[in-house]
């Protein structure tokens, strides 16, 4: 295992246990949920991190509000001591997948509109290729899944995280540890939906227009503010948000029946089958295009059988496309 000479000369007398303990409150961020990924107390993981510190003879976290915030030095560490672990790792145990065989169970989060994309080509693959292989999708709640990915609770979400991928490529920059990949599945376009026959559906939609309509909002958080929110704001612009939902199938259908307008991914009309009792008009502002990611965090999984699912995912992704 390597670490560079930032580390003490007295090496050999550390504990390398001290270093799991390490790497897993730096993901954390939080002694409690270190302890529940190692299957330890709070108290132990104390002990561990302050003996780690007197070691190292550097604070290493300090408590800022309710997050830990690491020193200079635990940032340097880190990378260093994350890789030395995953080569370990990989060493002790050398990893094999036979998806024909495996009865691996997979938690994947996302959003209806991209499960309706995704779901029943990766159901096919499932049944030919891995049949005895289990999926549970959860629903993606939040525009940041990275302490859902951290915590365990899914294996990968996917969905449309501009932010995230901003924040990761930033930090990567400044030279910090990240422990998240991400992989583009598809793109596409937003575009604005109403019921055939609403007023608005006769011409070209106009920004005077858009602002003035009443419209429903598809909001993972539940906040009745969003991306199209931010894009009007830019220009000195709102509009009026009456009704806030958090799919977008709930969303389509309501617009169906009331004159109400909503904002959909234009794949997800096609998906849902909704295209020909939707009117589909070009929204009248540039607003971000819609970039479906894979998200997943490395620590702690099992890289065969997650590669696999991967390949599976952009498997199904290429086919889903290939039909838009």
């Amino acid at each position: 295992m390597y670490l560079s000479m930032s580390l003490p000369l007295n090496f050999r007398k550390l504990d390398l246990n001290l270093l799991r303990v390490f790497d897993a409150v730096m993901a954390h961020k939080s002694l409690t949920r270190a302890a529940k990924s190692l299957s330890l107390t709070q108290p132990a993981v104390s002990n561990a991190l302050r003996r780690l510190r007197e070691h190292l003879d550097d604070p290493l976290l300090a408590r800022q509000g309710q997050a830990l915030a690491p020193t200079a030095r635990a940032r340097e560490l880190w990378p260093q001591v994350r890789a030395a672990l995953d080569q370990l790792e990989r060493a002790l145990d050398p990893e094999d997948f036979d998806p024909l065989q495996s009865t691996q169970a997979f938690i994947v989060a996302m959003a209806d509109a991209t499960a309706a994309e995704l779901i029943p080509g990766l159901s096919k693959i499932l049944e030919t290729e891995a049949p005895l292989v289990n999926l549970r999708v959860i629903p993606l709640t939040t525009r940041d899944p990275r302490q859902l990915l951290v915590d365990q609770q899914a294996d990968m979400a996917v969905g449309h995280f501009p932010a995230v991928l901003a924040d990761l490529t930033a930090l990567a920059q400044a030279g910090e540890s990240v422990g998240f990949e991400h992989s583009r599945l598809f793109e596409g376009e937003y575009v604005c939906v109403m019921r055939r026959g609403h007023p608005l559906s006769r011409q070209a939609l106009s920004l005077d227009d858009f602002c003035a309509a009443r419209h429903m909002l598809v909001s993972f958080s539940g906040r009745p503010f969003g991306f199209v929110d931010q894009a009007l704001a830019s220009l000195g612009r709102e509009r009026r948000v009456v009704v806030t939902v958090n799919q977008f199938s709930t969303a389509g259908r309501v617009v169906l029946n009331s004159n109400l307008i909503t904002v959909l991914p234009k794949h997800f009309v096609r998906v849902a089958g909704l295209q020909e009792q939707l009117s589909i008009q070009t929204l009248p502002l540039k607003v971000p295009a819609v970039h479906i990611d894979l998200l997943w965090f490395n620590q702690g999984r099992s890289r065969a059988a997650h590669a696999w699912l991967k390949g599976a995912m952009k498997r199904s992704a290429e086919e889903a496309m290939s039909r838009f």
